[in-house]
């Protein structure tokens, strides 16, 4: 029997075993996980029966094969949420589909709601045009976004960099307002110095032209309307948040006979003469143990891997060391309310804003982005009615001032901000608060990233390796994509394909995004 090898237990990852282990009987699975828990950044913590979703994470796609998938691990819920019982509030439902409120394993149907919090006050995300938005930087920013939107229509810059990508949809003042700061934040450079194809993959379609056309298809009705992933206004999100579909695809791996190792770091990929992998080494409770294995998917940041493997060539092991990464801080701060006001006409439970996360346009603070977790599912919190459950998020670098924080350090920083910005009135408010780190949470497209070709090249020449998901393939992908590299990987696996153009494809070329079977698509962390 050939055996598989799987280096991590997250979406990429899971979704390889639980494939593999449904499509052939020829193939023993055996996963190897690094921390205690599954989901790599989409797992949810549970602190104290209050959930904590690492990045939030929507579940949207128009792949038709992944939501399939997601239907099958979690159906779709057929009786309303506790929130929505309470405020008598419709909801899609699924005939047949499980009661939230009686079984945990269902996927609910959410509003979308995120903003930017600039200025003090809220602008939908993505920018919309509409009378409040104009309201709110006033007549004469509002007239300078318009003259500069203009200028950019004639004058398009070379997209050479993230700045000029933007600049070329937004035009400069929106640029300089919404964009050009958070960015900076996220990823601890300026917007100048990253590589555009970032904004190509994140951003994809999205415009003030792909804005207007959105306002104008729901005033006119236009039926079959396409909506750009960032636009869509309501998704799919598991019961207890998004770790739960990994545990649920963990058990099913399990079941199926595969085997999942955790506090299992590979450290070690072994490569013969004849450029073929025969295995790994792992770390556990101090010990080291070799395991040999006749394929192996690595979902592993891809400069882990090349840096555990012997015999690289040194142009593509430079390339692999050079890689650079964000890494995450969370804080969650529980308090009986917030501040903000909902002037929304989205009806919540204690009236809060009904946002899933606002993003933070301050060059006051370090905080990046916050999450209501009470707006994303009511069973994220213990008491749903009598308290309000934040996370503070803050893009950091392993080993900075932030990274090297004490829990009691980087609660007063995260209250301290929450009263910058009016979210609170004093510390005394808070309830509790709970720190998680998240190492490598955002492949970032600066330094050798503009040479990852050539590594990329080097990797596809070794057949029995398969890299998935987003660290696997040092790329921005969302949770379906990742699964995608994954069902590509399984198919060329069990068809005995050597070109893995398609795996490293997936997310990247504009004819895919197009089609309608696997367009743009995925959640945003």
């Amino acid at each position: 029997m050939k055996k598989a090898l799987i280096i991590g237990a997250g979406p990429a990852g899971l979704t390889a075993a639980y494939e593999l282990l449904t499509k052939s009987k020829d193939i023993e699975v055996i996963v190897f996980e690094e921390s205690d828990c599954f989901g790599g950044i989409s797992k949810t913590v549970n602190y104290k029966g209050n959930r904590m979703d690492m990045g939030g994470h929507r579940f949207f796609s128009k792949i038709p094969e992944v939501n399939a998938w997601w239907d099958n691990m979690l159906p779709m819920q057929g009786h309303p949420t506790y929130d929505d019982i309470l405020l008598n509030r419709p909801m899609p439902l699924t005939e047949g589909g499980p009661d939230p409120e009686k079984e945990d394993r269902v996927m609910l149907t959410r509003h979308r709601v995120s903003r930017i919090l600039f200025d003090t006050k809220f602008y939908d995300y993505p920018i919309s045009l509409k009378m409040e938005t104009l309201k709110n930087m006033g007549f004469l920013t509002t007239m300078k976004v318009g003259f500069s939107y203009l200028a950019c229509l004639f004058r398009k810059l070379p997209e050479d960099n993230l700045e000029n990508f933007y600049v070329n949809r937004f035009g400069r003042k929106l640029y300089s307002m919404f964009f050009e700061y958070y960015t900076e934040n996220l990823w601890g450079r300026h917007p100048r110095e990253i590589d555009a194809s970032w904004g190509a993959q994140r951003v994809k379609g999205l415009s003030i032209i792909a804005i207007m056309k959105d306002i104008f298809g729901k005033i006119f009705k236009v039926k079959n309307r396409k909506v750009e992933t960032s636009l869509i206004e309501e998704f799919k999100y598991p019961k207890l948040g998004p770790g739960q579909l990994w545990d649920v695809t963990a058990d099913e791996v399990v079941k199926l006979g595969g085997t999942i190792y955790k506090n299992a770091k590979v450290t070690k990929i072994h490569k013969n003469e004849n450029n073929v992998l025969t295995g790994l080494t792992y770390e556990t409770d101090g010990q080291e143990i070799t395991v040999e294995g006749d394929y192996i998917i690595s979902s592993m940041p891809v400069r882990d891997l090349v840096a555990g493997m012997n015999d690289v060539p040194a142009d593509p092991a430079r390339i692999a060391a050079g890689l650079p990464y964000r890494d995450y801080m969370t804080l969650g701060v529980l308090v009986p309310k917030i501040n903000l006001e909902n002037k929304t006409d989205i009806k919540t439970v204690g009236n809060i804003v009904p946002d899933c996360w606002v993003y933070v346009q301050d060059r006051n603070v370090k905080l990046g982005r916050f999450q209501i977790y009470n707006n994303w599912s009511p069973y994220m919190i213990k008491d749903l009615e009598n308290t309000v459950w934040i996370g503070l998020e803050y893009f950091v670098n392993e080993g900075d001032e932030f990274w090297c924080m004490s829990e009691e350090e980087f609660s007063k920083i995260g209250v301290e901000e929450m009263i910058k910005l009016g979210l609170i009135d004093s510390a005394d408010v808070v309830i509790d608060t709970h720190m998680e780190k998240v190492k490598k949470a955002y492949p970032a497209y600066f330094d050798t990233y503009d040479e990852i070709d050539t590594l990329v090249d080097y990797l596809k020449t070794i057949d029995n390796l398969y890299c998935v998901g987003r660290n696997g393939q040092h790329r921005y992908n969302n949770i379906d994509h990742s699964m995608v590299t994954s069902f590509e990987t399984v198919k060329n696996i069990l068809t005995g394909e050597k070109n893995k153009d398609n795996i490293w494809s997936v997310n990247t070329e504009k004819e895919y995004h197009e089609e309608s079977k696997t367009s743009d698509a995925g959640e945003v962390d």
